[in-house]
C-alpha cells in the first residue's frame, strides 16, 4: 500500500514509522530541508515527552478524549519508545531523554525512519484532490495518506495553520483555533517588572494553578500561567497571589512582632523580590512604613496586593510564541483510529485534531497516540512491533 504523511514533525514520523513497520511504501512530505524541527524546540531544548500521570485532567477537548488517551494507547507510546530505543529519566513523573537534551529523541526517530527505509521529499503540500497529494511541484496518488501538517504554535518552525485550511476546503468543521501553553499580555504599564520571578499561584476564569510566576514586560509567564492561557480572553481578571501564604495578614503581623525596628518591605524581601515589592508599593501608592503603623484599610489593601492582585488580560502573545493551541478537527468526524468519517483513507494527526495539554509532555503524547493509530492497519492482527523484514 503507497502511504504518503504530509508533514514530518512529531506524529508524522510516528505515523510513517508505524505505517512502514506494517509493511507498506511510505513517504514523508515536508516542506522544511530537516524533519523535526518544532521536536528539536521542545522543552528548551530537553524535550519532556512522556508523563507518569496521564489522567484525562491534564488534557482538554470538546470531544471524548477517553477514545484516544486510554492505558491501552499509552502502552502504546511506551512500547514505541522502547523499540527505538529512547531510554527516560524520569524526574517528579516527566519524561525526559537520559542524556537530557531533545536530540536524543529526534536523533532516535530519524535513526529508525532511516532504517526502515523511509522515503523522504521536500515540497510543500498545496492540495489534496482524488485520492493524490498536490504539491509545489508534482502530483502523487495514494492508498492512504496522513495528514500531520501541525498546527499554527512555534510558527518560525513551520506550522502555520494551512492544515485547517486544507481539512477544512475538505468538509471538515474545525473549532477555531486559538494560542494555547502562551504568555499572556496584560493592560497598563509593567515594564519595570521585567525579568522578577516568584513563587504563588495565579486565577483566570475559574481555573487555577501555581508554581514559578515569571514577570515579562508588561505581561506574565511560567508554567502556571502556560497551563491556564487557554482559557484567556481579552478583558478577563488575572488574579496573581505572589505569596501562596495561607495568612498573610497574620504572617506579617507574627514577623513584626519578632523582627524590631522593619519596614513592610523589609519584613516581605525574604519572601517575595524586594524589586516586586518597590514596583507593587509604588504603583498602588503604598509607603513603606512599618506594619505596625500602618491603618487597618492600608493592611488590608497590602495583603490584597500580595495576595489577589488584579490584572486585566490585553491578549496572548500570539501563535509566534504559543507551545501549543486549542481547537482544531472536532472528534466525532474522526474513528478511533484518527482516519476521517468524511474522506476515506484519510488520517489526521497531532495538533490539527481538538486535543491540547498542559505543560508536562502531555501535547507530545497527543502526537505519539494519534501518530500510532493513524500509522497502524485497520487490521487488529498488525501490532506497531511488527519490523520490516
Amino acid at each position: 500500500m503507497k502511504v504518503y504523511v504530509l508533514g514530518g514533525g512529531a506524529s508524522g514520523m510516528v505515523s510513517a514509522i508505524i505505517s512502514r513497520r506494517c509493511g507498506n511504501d511510505v513517504t514523508i512530505i515536508e516542506k522544511n530541508s530537516s524533519l523535526g524541527k518544532k521536536l528539536i524546540l521542545t522543552g528548551n531544548g530537553r524535550c519532556n515527552y512522556f508523563n507518569e500521570d496521564m489522567s484525562l485532567s491534564n488534557f482538554y477537548s470538546d470531544g471524548d478524549l477517553e477514545r484516544f488517551i486510554n492505558n491501552k494507547n499509552l502502552d502504546k507510546v511506551k512500547s514505541f519508545f522502547d523499540s527505538i530505543g529512547l531510554y527516560p529519566y524520569i524526574k517528579d513523573g516527566y519524561y525526559y531523554p537520559y542524556s537530557n537534551t531533545s536530540y536524543a529523541v529526534y536523533n532516535a526517530l530519524l535513526k529508525e525512519i532511516k532504517v526502515l527505509g523511509i522515503n523522504i521529499i521536500e515540497e510543500e503540500v498545496k492540495d489534496i484532490q482524488n485520492g493524490y497529494v498536490i504539491t509545489s511541484s508534482n502530483k502523487y496518488k495514494y492508498d492512504k495518506v496522513i495528514v500531520s501538517l501541525g498546527g499554527a504554535s512555534l510558527a518560525k518552525t513551520g506550522s502555520d495553520g494551512f492544515g485547517f485550511e486544507l481539512l477544512k476546503r475538505l468538509g471538515h468543521t474545525i473549532i477555531p483555533v486559538r494560542p494555547a501553553l502562551v504568555p499572556l499580555l496584560i493592560e497598563g504599564n509593567f515594564k519595570d517588572w521585567k525579568g522578577i520571578r516568584v513563587r504563588g499561584s495565579i486565577s483566570l476564569e475559574g481555573h487555577t494553578d501555581s508554581g514559578e510566576i515569571q514577570l515579562i514586560e508588561n505581561g506574565i509567564s511560567g508554567i502556571c500561567v502556560m497551563n491556564i492561557s487557554r482559557f484567556a480572553k481579552i478583558g478577563s481578571i488575572l488574579h496573581i497571589n505572589f505569596t501562596n501564604i495561607d495568612s498573610i495578614y497574620d504572617f506579617i503581623s507574627s514577623r513584626d512582632t519578632c523582627l524590631k525596628n522593619r519596614t513592610i518591605i523589609e519584613l516581605l524581601e525574604s519572601i517575595i523580590n524586594y524589586k516586586l515589592l518597590y514596583f507593587l508599593f509604588q504603583k498602588e501608592h503604598i509607603k513603606d512604613i512599618s506594619w505596625s503603623s500602618m491603618d487597618e484599610k492600608t493592611k488590608l489593601k497590602v495583603c490584597k496586593i500580595l495576595t489577589d492582585y488584579e490584572v486585566k488580560v490585553m491578549d496572548t502573545k500570539g501563535f509566534l510564541y504559543a507551545e501549543t493551541i486549542r481547537g482544531g478537527v472536532i472528534l466525532d468526524e474522526l474513528s478511533d483510529n484518527l482516519e476521517s468519517k468524511i474522506i476515506p483513507n484519510l488520517f489526521i494527526t497531532g495538533e490539527l485534531i481538538d486535543i491540547d495539554g498542559k505543560c508536562g509532555g502531555y501535547n507530545l503524547t497527543n502526537a505519539w497516540i494519534t501518530g500510532i493509530l493513524a500509522g497502524e492497519e485497520n487490521d487488529s492482527s498488525k501490532t506497531i512491533k511488527n519490523k520490516i523484514k
